[in-house]
């Protein structure tokens, strides 16, 4: 992987990750189409955490209240919030330690997998559109609930935002406060998991094939994209119906579906 690829793949990463079109999809897109293959999923857990970190700027206030609150040990609105993103943690954290080789493999299985998953995406988006529950407050089935969903989108071509705020709006839960509870979950999982890898030695060039400044041009590309995409998704999820997202969604995944089928 060159300099460049890093910058436009970290770029793609960056403006996908908060749109409901699955990032992780999209960058197996980038790969095959520049024709890079990694042993691992180094750069891909890089530019994750790097789009987490801009989600912790744009969400910092948010975050600095839920602290302050959460640090008061006493049950209040922000220690509820915080449990209940502890609650939504639980089915990520099993697919993490029992299915990680699994989901690894799944990610070096081409654009078939990730054209299908990307349907998936289309059907959730296109379905939470129209259902339309009553309207509730978040709770912690719920929460649980939307967890499942961002275990089942560790899937590439599942996209991780539209498979939790589909789910969320299909819960009854307000789209701006799902999208609010979707991005702000996935902080601890992406930058523990980072974490994980660094102290490991995981991201080393002599592991994970990719050299250590490529890896830090695709997290710096990753994050300052993340900052703009972050604030637009937050504004499409208030005012906009999902339905434009799916048929794009529809049409990249037939895309995949087809492509290996004719070369």
């Amino acid at each position: 992987m060159t300099a460049l690829e890093s910058i436009l793949l970290g770029l793609l990463q960056g403006l996908t990750e908060f749109l409901p079109v699955s990032s992780s999809g999209h960058l197996t897109i980038g790969k095959e189409i520049f024709g890079i293959s990694t042993p691992d999923l180094s750069f891909e857990i890089v530019v994750h955490a790097a789009t987490v970190l801009s989600t912790i700027v744009v969400f910092r206030k948010d975050i600095l209240k839920l602290f302050s609150g959460f640090f008061r040990f006493r049950m209040n609105p922000e220690t509820d919030y915080i449990l209940k993103i502890f609650v939504s943690m639980i089915p990520v954290l099993i697919v993490g330690l029992f299915l990680k080789d699994q989901v690894e493999a799944i990610f070096g299985s081409g654009l078939l997998i990730v054209g299908i998953c990307l349907i998936v995406t289309a059907l959730l988006l296109t379905v939470s559109s129209y259902v339309k529950p009553k309207e509730k407050e978040l709770s912690y089935k719920n929460a649980f609930i939307i967890g499942l969903a961002q275990a089942i989108a560790v899937l590439p071509g599942l996209s991780r935002s539209g498979s939790t705020i589909a789910t969320g709006m299909m819960c009854g839960i307000r789209k701006d406060q799902i999208a609010r509870f979707s991005f702000l979950m996935v902080l601890i999982p992406i930058l523990g998991e980072a974490f994980l890898e660094l102290i490991s030695g995981e991201l080393a060039a002599s592991k994970s094939g990719v050299d250590t400044l490529v890896l830090i041009l695709g997290f710096i590309s990753a994050f300052v994209s993340g900052l703009f995409a972050c604030k637009v998704m937050i504004n499409l999820v208030k005012k906009t119906k999902l339905v434009g997202f799916a048929i794009y969604c529809a049409a990249v995944g037939s895309i995949c579906i087809i492509y290996p089928l004719i070369f």
